[in-house]
């Protein structure tokens, strides 16, 4: 199967690219570096700076290269274990990139970044700002989730979210995957010889099937949190591309047009207010709706989710969280701010706007969520 030739086009123009690394291309094993690899990457990352490109690294290892320091007793992969081994690990990890980074001639910065970093609006625009200046400034930002104080709900779990948020927050042009893998399969080619390559997903292809659950010991990422980083960040309208990292000069090939790797092409982008919704908070729930709201909320125009289409509330939240907005299939179509608490919406779900005041026994807002706070997703479709 082949694809357009202009699909690839748009991305020779991508200025700022956000490159991810997995695990299991920056190490070889616990507590060594791949550094062939890192030479190869730094190397590209020149070459592109050459043209005017700006370029960012998302990388993980830094907990399978400080796990070598440790003596593991108990369970290996308990939190303590893994947060010490970040500790041991991470400065390593930086100091790898600096080196090679200052052999070619360029300045390297380490950020890390918690999700409390980016649930907080403020603190988004901060880490945003902070990456534009050291962008501009010709700096290498190098990236990797703070797992010193990995605890369920403060850090993102893997790095492929990570990735789709940072690229948001700064309107990339381009977010690339570098795996072990070429791309997307219909199956996991290494247990299914009748595996077939896709080439390119389009928007509102579905293709969650196909991931092949996590990545390794090593890692808990794998094809599964790629596809669902990958939605967030075509959501905002980013093209990405899943690639082979060992494939020689693949980022160069990549924004050369080449067909290499798994396109994910992007859909309109939205306003930036909504990229942080989209992309750094966690639903506190779910509220699902009737067919005709789903249309409603899918109209060019956009539409404000109001009371009458909701047909099922699901878990506690308060007024001002992010909730998810499914189908009848339970199939994620929005999300967004909701104005009321799950308690109120579950009493006002199914009425008109102009009931809400005799329910609630106050005046409230006509919308459960208004359109300014709410943005569509490539989820349902």
């Amino acid at each position: 199967m082949t694809e357009p030739t202009d699909l690839r086009d748009q991305i020779t123009q991508a200025q700022l690219v956000v490159v991810k690394v997995g695990t299991r291309l920056i190490t070889r094993g616990p507590g060594q570096l791949n550094q062939d690899f890192l030479a190869s990457l730094v190397g590209q990352i020149k070459r592109l700076s050459q043209d005017g490109r700006q370029l960012l690294v998302i990388t993980s290892g830094a907990i399978h290269l400080g796990s070598a320091s440790l003596s593991r007793r108990g369970d290996e992969d308990g939190l303590s274990v893994r947060q010490a081994a970040a500790a041991v690990g991470q400065p390593a990890l930086m100091q790898h990139y600096i080196t090679a980074l200052a052999a070619e001639g360029l300045v390297g910065a380490q950020i890390l970044l918690t999700t409390e970093d980016m649930q907080q609006r403020s603190r988004y625009l901060h880490v945003r700002n902070t990456l534009q200046v050291l962008l501009a400034q010709g700096v290498v930002p190098i990236i990797n989730e703070n797992d010193t104080v990995s605890v369920e709900g403060v850090t993102f779990g893997e790095n492929d979210r990570l990735a789709a948020v940072v690229t948001a927050a700064l309107r990339a042009d381009l977010l690339v995957f570098l795996s072990d893998q070429p791309g997307l399969f219909t199956a996991d080619p290494r247990q299914d010889a009748a595996a077939e390559f896709i080439p390119v997903v389009m928007p509102g292809d579905q293709i969650s099937h196909y991931a092949d659950g996590t990545g390794g010991a090593e890692s808990r990422g794998g094809m599964e949190k790629k596809l669902e980083a990958a939605q967030m960040v075509v959501d905002c309208g980013i093209p990405l591309v899943i690639a082979d990292g060992e494939q020689e000069d693949v980022l160069i090939q990549i924004l050369a047009g080449i067909e290499v790797g798994t396109l994910f092409v992007a859909r309109g982008a939205p306003p930036s207010r909504k990229l942080w919704l989209a992309t750094a908070l966690e639903p506190s729930g779910s509220l699902m709706i009737d067919e005709g709201a789903c249309q409603a909320l899918r109209d060019r125009d956009g539409s404000s989710l109001l009371p009458v289409g909701i047909v099922e509330v699901q878990g506690d939240f308060q007024a001002g969280d992010l909730v998810q907005v499914v189908d009848p299939r339970g199939e994620e179509v929005a999300r967004g701010l909701v104005n009321y608490s799950s308690e109120q919406v579950a009493a006002i779900q199914g009425h008109h706007s102009d009931e809400i005041e005799r329910i609630l026994g106050h005046v409230g807002d006509d919308e459960v969520i208004h359109r300014d706070n709410l943005i569509v997703t490539g989820h349902g479709e």
